[in-house]
């Protein structure tokens, strides 16, 4: 079932950076680190290990942490792969973390600063990459409280960063790295992850993750199929085929055919794909 064992999970799984970021002191060090800043005490929020977000299209471990007194918002997420919408992405983040931050009667200059962290595998040389929202015209800096950074574990310019946080970022790149570098708070995390896989708990909660990743693998691929379904579908009705005629053509069962017909009747003449199908998972969820 699981496509990695628990035991060989290091901190650039995210299943595992969620379970060492867990903990607030580390978390706490992490911030302190990646953003350059003094951090206060933050509580890291743990509605659940893992969250399914219907609105996200999808499962999201990451870590999310309010400091105590400014009550400044984090979000960090550890990336396996470079995602071509990682920017928008950053911007759905951005209003999470806005979301319930202004208390009824209160004034926008109320809001906290908000900072979402990535990981991206790959990068353009630099270790790090700090995002602001700048005016075109002037350069200036538009001091609307949010910063976006992407960190990346092949950056080359080690002068420009603390050494900390090279060494942080060569460990998440190769954890057997721990091995060779003296670095107090890689040792610490390393020491926290060798006590996460003898915990029963996070072990469990792993076996739980991987069930609903499978499943929304399982979602995934059904989607898929239901999606080129209609797109043949809609071609057919187009040439003016009946169902029965669409269904034996594309050898389905004629119930299904009947449901993607009387979905795309109401986007006639066109037939908008994407529509008909989120009409028609939309039903299924009902």
């Amino acid at each position: 079932m699981s496509k990695k064992d628990f035991m060989s999970l290091t901190i650039k799984d995210s299943f595992m950076f969620y379970a060492v970021m867990s903990d607030p002191e580390q978390c706490r060090r992490l911030l302190t680190l990646v953003l350059d800043m003094e951090i206060e005490t933050v509580t890291v929020q743990r509605e659940e290990t893992i969250i399914y977000h219907p609105d996200y299209r999808g499962i999201r471990l990451d870590v999310t942490a309010i400091e105590h007194g400014t009550r400044r918002r984090f979000n960090v997420e550890m990336q396996a792969q470079t995602e071509k919408e990682i920017a928008r992405r950053s911007r759905y983040y951005h209003s999470q973390l806005d979301s319930d931050a202004l208390l009824a009667g209160h004034g926008y200059g109320e809001l906290p600063d908000t900072y979402v962290i990535f990981f991206d595998p790959v990068g353009a040389g630099l270790y790090r990459y700090c995002y602001e929202m700048t005016c075109h015209e002037t350069g200036t800096v538009l001091d609307d409280g949010t910063q976006t950074i992407f960190l990346s574990t092949k950056g080359k310019n080690k002068d420009a960063v603390p050494p900390e946080l090279v060494s942080f970022l060569k460990y998440v790149g190769d954890p057997a790295t721990r091995q060779q570098t003296e670095d107090a708070f890689v040792r610490s995390l390393d020491t926290q992850i060798s006590t996460i896989k003898r915990d029963r708990e996070w072990r469990s909660r792993y076996m739980l993750f991987e069930i609903m990743m499978a499943e929304e693998r399982k979602a995934g691929r059904e989607e898929g199929r239901l999606r080129n379904l209609i797109d043949q579908c809609c071609r057919k009705l187009v040439k003016g085929r009946s169902n029965e005629e669409i269904a034996d053509a594309l050898e389905c069962d004629i119930s299904e055919i009947n449901a993607i017909v009387e979905a795309a009747q109401k986007y006639a003449s066109d037939y908008d794909v994407d529509r008909i199908l989120e009409e028609l998972c939309g039903e299924t969820q009902q």
